[in-house]
Parts: C-alpha cells; structure tokens; sequence
C-alpha cells in the first residue's frame, strides 16, 4: 500500500494565455475576473476584469468593463475603460467608453460617449 500523503499538489499559477469561455446558457449576476480572455458567449450583469474580452454574436454584457482589449460582436451596456477597442457589425453598445485604439465596423450600432485616452 503506498501513500499519497508525501505527494505534492501541484500548483496552478494564472497564465496570460488563459481563456475562459462563459456558454450561452449561462447567466452570471456580479463582477467576473481573470488574468486572461473571457470571452462571453451567455449573459453577464456586473463588472468585468480582464486582460482581454470577447463578446460574442449571442453574448450580452451589462455592467463596467476594463480590459486592454475589448471585442464586440454581441449587445455591451454600461461603461468601457480599454487600450483597444473593436466593435463588429453585429455589435450593439450602449455605454460610455474610454480607449486609445478604436475600429468601428460598418453595420455597429453605437450609442454613448466615446474618449481617447492617451496610453
């Protein structure tokens, strides 16, 4: 008989790399963080922290964001603080944004304030 006891745990350190896929059936009532992606495929209401976001076709995000780079595809209400911010030709967003690199597809619906802030 052997023992495990003597076994280490390996340790889970966050990598920049990291991705963290919210499904479409899935609804999150309060803030989100990561040292990596989230990309949001279902419904977030609070506040996100990340390194990057990705809203997807069907994803709905309602609350504060900040990230370096924010992507839109889907619906984004609220408050955007990011270095580079892409919205798609899907993309519906109603909030107030600061950013220092901005693409706007053709097709976007955009409401709100928009601010550049110098990196």
């Amino acid at each position: 008989m052997t023992s495990t006891t003597d076994t280490p745990m390996p340790t889970r350190t966050p990598s920049a790399a990291s991705r963290s896929v919210l499904a479409g059936d899935l609804k999150i009532k309060g803030d989100v963080t990561s040292d990596g992606t989230i990309e949001v495929l279902g419904e977030v209401d609070g506040k996100i922290t990340a390194r990057a976001l990705i809203v997807g076709a069907e994803g709905r995000v309602k609350g504060a964001v900040s990230a370096e780079t924010v992507e839109v595809r889907g619906r984004l209400d609220g408050k955007i603080s990011c270095v580079s911010l892409t919205l798609r030709a899907a993309a519906t967003v109603k909030a107030d944004s600061s950013y220092s690199t901005l693409v706007i597809e053709s097709g976007a619906q955009v409401e709100g304030h928009f601010s550049f802030a110098k990196a």
